[in-house]
């Protein structure tokens, strides 16, 4: 019996010799890990580089394009839209809108540079588009405009009220301006309720004006509009 125990013993013992430590088996993870990635690329090395280098071409591309066409152009456009905004601020709006032999207008800034001379492009094409009564025009103008501003997305929407009611399309120009009104949420919201109760009225919808002109009264007593307001509300109302 005791010699079977020695010999149990000595078996625990060779195979506790044998079997490998914590250590020794991370190693051997390791080892294998990185045989396997060896594999990996090679045999997908080629394609691997390929991606890299097309990678590192397409952005080599677009930093060439911003620096030598991208950021010119835009220097151009915007020299550009200083001139043209200089013959608009003159009210001179058949030349701010199609140029001349020496300057570009709005019309051709947009055809040959899109927005890179700033959005604004077309609330100033719509703008003259406008003042000039070609209101479908207009209206493809400011439709255009997809700025962040509050107070110029309001403006444009505006715009495209006023060339509505310049066809005598006075229900589209309703809604213009009561989305500018909504859009613009400030002072500047007095003038386009004004002309939405105004608009209104035209339609017959006393209703409709009579809450536009209280809207300014009550929401806006700080504005322009406001000073004269009373007079449109006791029209209406006697």
């Amino acid at each position: 019996m005791r010699r079977q125990a020695l010999f149990d013993e000595r078996i625990k013992q060779i195979d506790m010799a044998n079997k490998p430590t914590e250590q020794e088996i991370r190693q051997q993870n390791v080892a294998e890990a990185v045989s396997k990635t060896e594999l990996f690329f090679q045999k997908n090395g080629k394609i691997i580089y390929g991606c890299v280098a097309a990678v590192l071409l397409i952005a080599l591309a677009i930093l060439a394009y911003n620096r030598f066409i991208l950021q010119p152009a835009k220097e151009k456009a915007q020299a550009e839209m200083f001139k043209a905004e200089q013959k608009f601020a003159q009210g001179d709006y058949e030349l701010a809108l199609r140029g001349d032999d020496n300057n570009l207008g709005f019309e051709e800034i947009i055809g040959k540079y899109g927005v890179k001379g700033g959005k604004s492009v077309y609330l100033y094409a719509g703008g003259c588009a406008l003042q000039l009564g070609e209101f479908e025009e207009a209206i493809g103008y400011f439709k255009k405009y997809d700025g962040e501003e509050k107070i110029l997305l309001s403006r444009a929407q505006a715009g495209i009220g006023d060339a509505y009611v310049g066809l005598e399309d006075y229900k589209s120009a309703l809604a213009a301006y009561e989305k500018a009104a909504a859009t613009a949420d400030n002072l500047f919201a007095a003038e386009y309720l004004l002309k939405a109760g105004q608009v209104a009225e035209e339609l017959g919808d006393k209703e409709k004006a009579l809450a536009c002109y209280k809207k300014v009264k009550d929401q806006y007593p700080q504005s322009a509009e406001a000073a004269d307001i009373d007079k449109y509300i006791t029209r209406i109302e006697f």
